[in-house]
């Protein structure tokens, strides 16, 4: 039996995630108070579900804190237990709130002595941050729902007994991805922005492409980085990572950013699992 448990901060996505992994053959259980997870499990598990996903988070209020204490009870247990945790920025996810016109579940006046919607969103990661660190990251600051389903899809798909390289391009004026592990920053590049012939190409275009490999220091910059990550994996590996996130960035996200993760990914696909993606591309 394998076991999702989906995690993070209200606003985030968690309903269109856990909708995706139903629809890819979970049984799913949303809002499930954590103290109920291993009782749940040892109630399925007789019945043949193979396949499980259950979203926990502040609803279940401060017990969610068990949740890392519960994981490793149930991978005593030899089950596969992954916990994927989606989050955004402060500023996206009050934007969210606001237009949807939702109240936030910390947004209680007797409990919570009237926060405001900002301070229901800090308090809330303060209450995940030990969560937070322990699953897969996916900042859905710039994802669309479709976007967001086909990433929980490809996510699932991988063999999680093995770590996972995901090379992700960004432009800087979007902001950082919060699901980073390494950063590498490649705006001191030439940008084919400029030139007006390659400016609504992207890095996946041949004369894009053509442009950065004639230009030396665009070939340095990825023979650094490659070096980087050769030289540092086998230390993440036995750190028993699942994923590294590695954040290639350059100003848009458009072309130096995703030449060079589609280049190292190229590279370390020979002897890693490895996953792309462009968060500036998605349509």
């Amino acid at each position: 039996m394998q076991l999702f448990l989906l995690s993070g901060l209200s606003g985030s996505g968690k309903s269109v995630a856990l909708k995706a992994l139903e629809d890819s053959g979970f049984y799913c259980v949303d809002n499930l108070p954590a103290e109920l997870l291993i009782s749940l499990i040892e109630h399925l598990l007789p019945a043949g579900y193979s396949n499980i996903a259950v979203s926990i988070d502040v609803r279940s209020a401060n017990s969610v804190q068990r949740l890392p204490e519960l994981m490793l009870q149930l991978m005593q247990k030899d089950l596969a237990v992954h916990l994927l945790f989606l989050d955004a920025r402060n500023d996206t996810l009050v934007k969210r709130f606001s237009e949807t016109r939702r109240l936030h579940p910390l947004n209680d006046v007797q409990n919570s002595g009237g926060l405001t919607l900002i301070e229901c969103v800090q308090y809330e990661r303060e209450l995940l941050a030990k969560i937070s660190d322990i699953g897969h990251h996916i900042d859905t600051t710039e994802l669309n729902a479709n976007a967001l389903r086909a990433w929980i899809k490809q996510f699932i798909k991988v063999d999680r007994a093995h770590l996972t390289l995901l090379f992700e391009s960004f432009g800087f004026k979007h902001g950082i991805p919060l699901d980073a592990d390494l950063v590498f920053d490649a705006r001191c590049l030439p940008n084919p922005h400029y030139n007006p012939v390659l400016r609504p190409l992207t890095g996946n275009d041949t004369a894009v492409i053509e442009f950065l490999e004639n230009t030396p220091a665009a070939q340095d910059m990825l023979g650094d980085i490659r070096n980087f990550i050769e030289r540092w994996l086998p230390c993440f590996v036995a750190d028993n990572r699942s994923y590294l996130t590695v954040a290639i960035g350059c100003t848009g996200g458009q072309h130096r950013s995703v030449y060079l993760a589609e280049k190292l990914a190229q590279h370390f696909a020979q002897q890693q699992q490895v996953l792309v993606r462009h968060r500036e591309l998605i349509q």
